[in-house]
């Protein structure tokens, strides 16, 4: 009996508990991650059916997290979910890469001109750590490890804007566009264009440039978009090439 219902008279009201069964922590994260690996790498191509039974079976999992799962991924725009049919993973357009790629590189253009003069100095050579790194894996043609830490250079980046809505402005648009990504580095020409767009722009930023950071960074992020509409368009055009 609580205070007030002792003072009142009045017996305590007891508080009715549903039962509910607790799932295990994290396993829906850990499957939506494996699941968004497997899109951004291929391994579950565009314009794939979700079958959710060959899915519990390959991720080992029941089909209450892996649906959870898929919500998550539906909410990053890696899945589509129809109501009454399976989920399929995006068949994207030409035209929807480059709304991405125009969306994202306007992000990332004035997240770069607030890091330049915001960016600190441990920040700073974490950064000049990395992009000697990067330029080490591009001479070896290491494109897995490239990949992943161009993705961690990017965001380094949008951290040392220290700006919260532009970081989850990003923050919501970068499955899809590592989807992209990565096959545009699979391009050697695009992959050789890059680098040097990387090295421009952490030049950049280490002088506390912001507008030629802003610019590089724009100029960087929309290439990729307009290279991966252009193959997507000429794919398109050539059914066998699909």
């Amino acid at each position: 009996m609580d205070v007030v219902a002792r003072r009142r008279g009045r017996p305590r009201k007891a508080l009715v508990v549903p039962a509910a069964q607790v799932p295990r922590t994290g396993l829906h994260e850990q499957a939506a991650a494996r699941l968004k690996d497997m899109i951004v790498r291929g391994a579950l191509p565009a314009g794939a059916t979700l079958v959710e039974t060959d899915l519990s079976v390959a991720l080992g999992i029941s089909r209450t997290p892996l649906r959870e799962a898929l919500k998550l991924l539906a909410a990053e725009g890696l899945v589509e979910l129809h109501q009454n049919r399976s989920a399929r993973v995006p068949d994207w357009t030409p035209e929807e890469i480059l709304e991405l790629f125009e969306a994202l590189a306007g992000i990332e253009r004035l997240t770069a001109e607030l890091a330049a003069p915001r960016i600190s100095e441990a920040l700073m050579d974490d950064l000049r750590g990395k992009q000697a790194q990067l330029d080490r894996m591009h001479r070896d043609q290491a494109l897995d490890a490239y990949f992943a830490l161009n993705q961690e250079i990017h965001r380094t980046i949008v951290t040392a804007a220290r700006n919260r809505p532009l970081a989850e402005a990003h923050a919501a648009l970068q499955a899809r566009a590592q989807w992209a990504r990565l096959r545009a580095l699979s391009s050697g020409s695009r992959w050789e264009e890059s680098a040097r767009e990387h090295r421009d722009l952490f030049g950049a930023l280490a002088a506390r440039d912001a507008a030629a950071a802003g610019t590089v960074a724009h100029r960087h992020v929309l290439r990729t978009g307009v290279v991966i509409a252009e193959t997507l368009q000429a794919r398109r055009a050539d059914p066998a090439a699909r």
